[in-house]
């Protein structure tokens, strides 16, 4: 099982609304993260916007893929777009670049 850290901007301005949807994040976009192979999949955010996000799986290429091909996603994507900062005209999934673990406790 692969564990996979990555950060992302939230703009400082959308971070409360950001944070609404997040704790009303649509079902068929929770079932199809689940179908996609991630689990513990948790965000953690800074009070300046930086966004930490955590997840296992078993193949994280895979996972990412397996989402870019469904419609939920595209939709959650595009919904999402506006929130972050320096995508450089990608969505956020697509800039979901895994940090170093450099320590892990078992």
């Amino acid at each position: 099982m692969q564990r996979v850290g990555f950060i992302l901007k939230v703009k400082e301005d959308m971070i409360e609304d950001y944070k609404k949807h997040h704790r009303e994040v649509w079902p068929e976009m929770l079932d199809a993260l689940r179908e996609a192979g991630w689990h513990n999949y948790s965000l953690f955010m800074r009070e300046d916007g930086l966004l930490f996000g955590y997840c296992e799986t078993p193949d994280f290429e895979k996972a990412l893929a397996t989402m870019a091909e469904k419609d939920v996603n595209a939709r959650w994507q595009e919904f999402m777009a506006p929130y972050f900062e320096n995508l450089g005209g990608k969505h956020a999934d697509e800039n979901m670049v895994p940090l170093e673990q450099v320590f892990y406790l078992e």
